[in-house]
């Protein structure tokens, strides 16, 4: 599963206030150093409180009263601030509102147009955003803006032709690095933000970009050290808090990831809706799918990987249908992405015999495994794995999947998903199979007929027929405990184990009349009894009475005369029959 650090980077900074309202920034970052009493001692400083402490809740609410009230701010026109704090609250819905009621005044500035843009942007409706955003004037938040929103389309022409209008400026620049790192371009952004941080060292924030880009480069050490920086004068930031916790988890467990998130849970506030969110999503995460069904559908299209944990989730649940419809649509990016919808179409395949699928399957997994940026990675080589599993190429899949087995020598799921277990047995390394599958401890994979069979089998090729006939006894009656049974007597009478071929064969012959399972049995028992002449080890004269009663089973002409012929040799060497 996915912990999400989405964070909006530089889009975050996208809608700046209007320019009208500039000098009353200008007073309210002079309040910062005024006494509390002075600050509070008008409506101005009321409001200026707000926004200082980022109370956008707050904020909202003091300026809807006086909005309907008619009571106007000194220095702070109400609509204007409405849809600034509404939108740094996360109410895009709100905000939008705002400013499309003040685009029909006669005198509504056009710099509105890019703020109501702004706005859909984070709505979702990128095809309205552009076309608010082209309504408006050509400044460089309305480039930066479409430059965003060429990204969203996948529009390469126009993404090209927005990022040559960029210039060297702050904004620009911090709109670049976003769009690099959302097209997982991690180490050009982190070279744009590094840039910036050695010009700006007051740019503290700046840190948990650093930060978050060192988590997607997997470098997570790295990334807490970096993020440590910014705590360290910011200690209670959601952000920063949310990554530190997402490191954690990947460092250590959702435990250690949970402890360090429970500070958000104390401190969660209405102010930050967005935070909120991501919380509630990570702690899913977190706590392995508890919750996922109330929690992550509402956030399928805010965060991006709410979607993705939620598609674990279903596969998890063996809900594949599901997990199905909810990426089917989905056009891959990231390799995330597309190995999710690798394991997916695998699923459908399996169950529905589905070769288009399975093919579907095999081309993601070598899209990410045989890509340069993922190839040497531990999920671009368990990509390689499957694809070659898929292709019932089972040495290639053993290379791959021992290039990375020290990291997973306690994960289940190595074993089981990325069957390292199934592939040595289908390989022909029966002992190394009987290991690594007997290493599995999660009763919910133990249960599952693939697993009994391959361990069954790996018995069998080792000699160890017996454990397999236990792992039969231990079934409940159905089509899986028959199939087993088949597998049981074939497998053994290749191996040359007659005896518990025989007891396979002699159930499978009562609960189906098939001649094939006589013709089985009778060379079976045939087999036990030139094994108990020989002296092999293991046949005795015990096996050989099982053998006589489970030919007396069948109703076959030819019993009486294999019976006697057993009768005989045993009577000359003193064996008795009852």
């Amino acid at each position: 599963e996915t912990p999400s650090v989405f964070f909006s980077l530089s889009e975050y900074k996208l809608k700046k206030p209007p320019d009208k309202m500039m000098l009353a920034m200008q007073r309210l970052k002079q309040t910062q150093h005024m006494p509390k009493k002075e600050q509070h001692s008008t409506k101005a400083g009321q409001l200026e409180e707000y926004i200082v402490n980022r109370d956008f809740s707050g904020a909202v609410a003091f300026l809807e009263f006086h909005r309907d009230s008619g009571e106007a701010i000194e220095e702070y026109p109400t609509l204007p601030w409405l849809g600034y704090c509404a939108f740094h609250l996360g109410d895009y819905q709100k905000a939008m509102q705002v400013y499309q009621e003040m685009l029909q005044k006669d005198d509504a500035d056009p710099i509105l147009h890019i703020y109501l843009a702004c706005c859909l942007f984070y709505l979702g409706d990128y095809k309205a955003a552009e076309e608010a955003a082209l309504r408006g004037p050509i400044v460089t938040l309305q480039n930066r803006l479409l430059f965003h929103i060429a990204h969203k389309f996948n529009d390469e022409n126009k993404l090209m032709v927005y990022h040559q209008k960029l210039q060297e400026t702050l904004e620009d620049q911090l709109s670049l690095a976003s769009i690099h790192y959302f097209r997982n371009h991690f180490q050009e952004a982190t070279d744009i933000y590094k840039r910036i941080l050695l010009e700006n060292r007051d740019f503290l924030a700046l840190n948990v970009y650093v930060a978050l880009c060192y988590y997607k480069l997997d470098y997570y050490d790295v990334s807490l050290e970096v993020l440590n920086v910014y705590l360290q004068t910011h200690p209670h930031s959601a952000i920063a808090i949310n990554l530190k916790a997402c490191n954690h988890y990947r460092l250590y467990n959702g435990k250690a990831a949970e402890a360090e998130i429970k500070e958000l849970l104390d401190i969660q506030s209405v102010s930050y809706k967005f935070e909120n969110d991501l919380v509630k999503h990570n702690m899913v995460v977190f706590k392995g799918g508890e919750n996922a069904l109330q929690v992550l559908p509402p956030l399928v299209d805010l965060i991006p990987e709410a979607r993705l944990n939620l598609v674990i989730y279903h596969l998890r649940n063996d809900e594949v249908q599901e997990a199905y419809q909810l990426i089917k649509d989905l056009e891959p990016v990231t390799p995330q992405e597309y190995i999710l919808k690798g394991v997916v179409n695998a699923s459908i395949g399996q169950l529905s015999d589905s070769r288009e699928h399975i093919k579907m399957a095999q081309q993601y997994f070598q899209l990410v495994g045989a890509s340069a940026s993922e190839c040497d990675t531990i999920p671009g080589r368990q990509c390689m794995a499957s694809c070659f599993f898929l292709l019932k190429q089972f040495e290639d899949v053993l290379i791959y999947l021992n290039s990375i087995k020290t990291y997973f020598l306690q994960d289940d799921d190595f074993n089981w998903y990325w069957n390292m277990g199934i592939a040595q047995a289908a390989a022909g390394q029966y002992k190394e199979a009987q290991e690594t599958l007997l290493a599995i401890q999660n009763e919910k994979y133990r249960q599952e007929y693939c697993y009994i069979s391959w361990l069954a089998r790996s018995y069998i090729m080792t000699q160890q027929p017996k454990k397999a006939w236990e792992l039969y006894l231990k079934m409940d009656t159905s089509n899986e405990s028959f199939n087993l049974l088949q597998l049981i007597a074939n497998d053994c009478y290749k191996v040359g184990s007659f005896y518990y071929a025989a007891k396979a064969f002699d159930v499978l012959e009562r609960l189906d009349g098939n001649m094939e399972y006589w013709d089985g049995k009778r060379g079976a028992c045939i087999g036990v009894f030139q094994q108990v002449i020989a002296g092999k080890d293991g046949a005795n004269p015990e096996q050989l009475r099982d053998v006589v009663s489970m030919l007396r089973n069948s109703t076959n002409n030819q019993v009486d005369s294999i019976v006697h012929v057993m009768k005989n040799w045993a009577k000359t060497q003193g064996i008795k029959f009852p």
